[in-house]
């Protein structure tokens, strides 16, 4: 049950005396628009993008630039295609265009000088604020020697899944519109250090870019372990905690001086990510990872990380390391190489679902509340929250969520209107909990949570 503006103050009155008997917060509402097109992703339009991709000798970043051929500017130039195509379906609601620069010579992994591009296509929003989301693939593939641009790498898995998956979505998305502009964006260079993201991170924070959250998918194409055992219904999403730096600044040491280390930015829009696919998704578990990615590895999200902004990683839910960075081969009877006849393309199709859902709720929803605040200028046993709107016309209402500070993930709420900044909830001690603002509009359509500052002033 979750209690609206006008009811606030009698309902804040009749409170149980214990909150954890307070129901946990209702499912999301179910918008006609994001139902069709969770619905239209195609586990063959996935199937065929995948084995275009895979057809490619090798997608090295360092392999033949040209178009025309058989390496990394081969697969370029057909993604490039692929969206353009698209956006010629849609009116030209896709903006397609390359993001090319120089990368130096930067060894072991590029031994000279070379160009790499990214392949970018754009849906505007239509309030035409700034506020973007970005979904990634990375389109380039490596052998078992990272050098080897002669070798076959026809990286089904890693990544032609993620980027398959970024390409669907174009393609389904674009027909809709959203508030919050949308990047869909292959790279390159991610085996090589990952040099694409890196530069396309750079250069929006170097413009100061609001992107609100950015969802990288790479290797989700598997739902088989190496050992065998198949999980069609789960889905791993790494989400970082405190950054790890040497220095923190001041928001990351309010972060922890509040108590706030397992609800950084990444980590709140896992959540979200999360609660929207068990709402579109059912049949999906987002199993949320609390790191900023595996052991020894590393994606396209890092770089976003580092720029400031909230990423995630999407990733199958066991790897088998037999079909990562090896050559195409058989070897004591064993079958080695990333090859289409070891994808899933219907569990890819259902992770392609997951990143939909995320990306047309956020997309939809009102910016976050900004400046969010719980008020700790004196010793009491009620908690005071309060925030400013943010600059966003279809903000509906406020939610404050919150949780026991063990519990992962949101258990109760409360709903005011848009013309409450504040509120107090008595009888529920802010230092028994965590608590987060969300923005909701009109239908429903929630923004990630912030997580609140303390605030030793009245």
């Amino acid at each position: 049950m979750r209690l609206s503006g006008p009811i606030l103050l009698a309902a804040a009155m009749a409170l149980p005396k214990a909150w954890g008997d307070t129901p946990a917060p209702a499912p999301v509402a179910k918008d006609p628009d994001i139902q069709e097109i969770v619905a239209a992703i195609s586990q063959e339009r996935i199937q065929k993008s995948i084995f275009v991709l895979a057809s490619f000798k090798t997608r090295l970043t360092i392999s033949d630039p040209l178009p025309s051929g058989d390496g990394i500017g081969g697969a370029a130039a057909w993604i490039r295609a692929e969206f353009e195509r698209i956006s010629k379906e849609n009116g030209s609601r896709l903006k397609v265009s390359l993001d090319t620069f120089d990368q130096p010579m930067a060894p072991p992994r590029i031994p000279r000088p070379i160009q790499i591009t990214n392949v970018v296509a754009t849906l505007p929003g239509i309030d035409g604020d700034g506020r973007t989301l970005v979904v990634s693939g990375h389109y380039d593939s490596r052998a078992s020697d990272t050098l080897d641009e002669n070798a076959a790498a026809p990286g089904a898995d890693d990544d032609a899944s993620g980027v398959a998956c970024v390409i669907e979505l174009a393609r389904v998305m674009s027909h809709y519109k959203y508030h919050a502009t949308i990047v869909f964006l292959a790279v390159a260079g991610e085996e090589q250090g990952l040099n694409g993201s890196g530069h396309w991170a750079k250069e929006a924070r170097a413009r100061d870019a609001d992107i609100e959250a950015m969802l990288d998918n790479d290797i989700i194409g598997s739902s088989r372990s190496e050992a065998g055992a198949i999980d069609r219904g789960s889905v791993r999403l790494f989400a970082e905690g405190v950054r790890p730096v040497a220095a923190p600044d001041d928001a990351q040491l309010a972060l922890l001086r509040d108590g706030g280390e397992n609800d950084s930015p990444p980590r709140e829009l896992a959540r979200a990510i999360k609660e929207n696919a068990a709402s579109y998704v059912p049949k999906m578990n987002v199993r949320v990872i609390y790191r900023a990615d595996r052991y020894r590895r590393g994606g396209d999200h890092l770089p976003f990380l580092q720029a400031g902004y909230a990423a995630v990683r999407f990733t199958e839910p066991a790897e088998d390391y037999r079909r990562q960075h090896q050559d195409v081969r058989v070897e004591n009877g064993v079958q080695y190489g990333d090859t289409p006849d070891h994808v899933d393309f219907a569990y890819t199709a259902d992770v392609t679902r997951v990143n939909a859902s995320a990306l047309a709720v956020l997309a939809r929803a009102p910016a976050p509340p900004v400046d969010v605040q719980v008020e700790a200028a004196r010793l009491e046993n009620d908690s005071t929250l309060r925030w400013a709107s943010p600059k966003d016309d279809n903000v509906a209402g406020y939610r404050v969520v919150w949780r026991e500070t063990t519990a992962p993930f949101w258990e109760h709420s409360l709903e005011v209107g848009r013309g409450v900044t504040r509120v107090t909830i008595p009888g529920l001690s802010k230092d028994n909990v965590v608590f987060g603002v969300e923005t909701f509009d009109a239908a429903g359509h929630s923004s990630p949570a912030v997580f609140p500052k303390g605030r030793s002033t009245l």
